[in-house]
């Protein structure tokens, strides 16, 4: 009932097409971790995949493609758990955009989208 935002129809479709394979920890105390979470259900964190065509080009860099899904402007916070040293927009190619280097701040990373725009984040990791 209602919009296919209210009824999280991209979650759901998400769900059906990419279903969660559970692995059996080797401990039972296994603390909870993720390494990425968004603040807001109309950002999809669509892919996260080591920087460079090849892996060993800059193993400290991580890149993470977001995209607005439901149609609307939002501002939405990227948190992580890995040790961020810096962070940039960059083209859908890896190359560090004009906008230059995003501030990383205690709630993460602050991402402004417009109606179902892509970004893509450069992040360096701390080694």
């Amino acid at each position: 009932a209602g919009s296919f935002q209210k009824a999280g129809v991209i979650q759901r479709a998400y769900n059906l097409n990419f279903p969660l394979h559970a692995v059996p920890a080797s401990c039972a105390q296994c603390p909870a971790w993720s390494a990425f979470s968004v603040s807001s259900p109309a950002i999809v964190l669509e892919t996260v995949k080591q920087a460079g065509a090849r892996a060993e080009e800059r193993p400290e860099a991580v890149v993470v493609r977001l995209y607005e899904a439901h149609g609307s402007t939002v501002t939405a916070w990227l948190q992580t758990s890995l040790p961020i040293k810096e962070a940039m927009l960059c083209d859908l190619l890896e190359r560090p955009s004009a906008q230059g280097h995003l501030p990383l701040g205690e709630q993460g990373l602050r991402l402004s989208f417009t109606p179902f725009r892509v970004l893509s984040v450069l992040l360096l990791l701390s080694q």
